[in-house]
């Protein structure tokens, strides 16, 4: 299967985008498989055996060093897998991503509802990211953090490797301020009182994954994250949250709020599931990244980026500061 060894976030000679997606990588623990197609079957048993024999015989299976993979090749441990995903018949998003502002080191992208920023699950092409590639024509082009498929607003990304690091820093260090909004129904059984939450709250906890997999849920330990929230303006009972994280774990904002008291409207994991059918697309969730400002690590300014977009109930817009 070849020697060669490349460096991590490399990819194979020869495999470039695809309809602005580059090549999934899986590696290739110790274990009992006879062949390399015995371990993938088994590896994604979500996809059919058929389908990964017609990877591989179609070549599109291929090892560090770009060459395929054969069909009956015998499984070697600690090597790399590299092959592009696929999804039958994906839908096309009836949703426009907009470009707010690029240089020759950041783009950012101003994301709808329901839009993926990375391929997960069903979505490979139709994704924030894969529409920027192709749009620009931008190889290169790597979020420098994610925000749920469910919420709208701000993405930034990175243009150029050679400076990668330095905007990385950024969120790494939570020097990057990041602004969310968000409408909540106000309920009398609420955690915090409402004159309270107008002051402005801190909601520091422990936030791990939960059962189904794609949940997380406060638990007891050590606090990991953290969130300042602040209650703006009220109307019919509907609450408009400023939401402030400085950390960044799977589902903060939408877990804090639910454990307040003050679930998002619109959500459909928290408190509780809620089955959404495939193509309906009636309730987003009123969750915005509206803002995003921090020092630009190269020449020092401060940029200052806003969403173009507005949070509403029942047809009707909320003003947004």
């Amino acid at each position: 299967m070849g020697k060669t060894r490349l460096a991590a976030g490399a990819v194979p000679p020869g495999m470039g985008l695809r309809h602005g997606v580059g090549p999934s990588c899986v590696g290739l623990p110790p274990g009992p498989w006879p062949t390399v197609l015995a371990f993938l079957v088994e590896r994604f048993p979500d996809q059919s055996a058929q389908l990964w024999l017609e990877r591989l015989q179609a070549g599109e299976v291929r090892n560090e060093a770009g060459r395929p993979v054969l069909v009956d090749a015998a499984y070697q441990a600690h090597q790399r897998l590299f092959y592009y995903r696929s999804v039958a018949q994906e839908p096309e998003l009836p949703f426009t991503e907009f470009i707010v502002a690029q240089d020759a080191h950041v783009l950012v992208a101003d994301k709808p509802h329901f839009m993926p920023v990375v391929p997960s699950g069903p979505h490979v092409q139709e994704t924030l990211l894969a529409r920027l590639r192709r749009k620009t024509g931008l190889a290169d082009l790597v979020p420098l953090h994610r925000i749920d498929l469910d919420t709208a607003g701000l993405v930034l990304f990175s243009v150029n490797p050679a400076s990668r690091g330095a905007y990385q820093a950024l969120f790494r260090e939570h020097s990057a301020d990041k602004r969310y909004l968000a409408l909540a129904a106000l309920s009398s059984g609420a955690a915090i009182a409402e004159d309270q939450a107008r002051q402005g709250i801190q909601r520091h906890s422990r936030i791990e994954r939960a059962a189904p997999f794609f949940r997380s849920a406060e638990g007891p330990g050590e606090p990991n994250a953290l969130s300042h929230i602040q209650l703006l303006q009220v109307q019919d009972r509907v609450g408009l949250f400023d939401l402030r994280p400085v950390t960044g774990r799977t589902h903060q904002l939408r877990v804090h709020m639910a454990a307040l008291g003050w679930p998002i409207v619109g959500d459909r994991l928290y408190p509780s599931l809620r089955e959404r059918l495939p193509g309906d697309f009636s309730e987003p969730l009123q969750l915005l990244a509206h803002s995003l400002r921090y020092t630009d690590p190269i020449d020092g300014q401060v940029r200052h980026w806003r969403s173009a977009r507005s949070l509403g109930v029942a047809g009707e817009a909320w003003a947004l500061a």
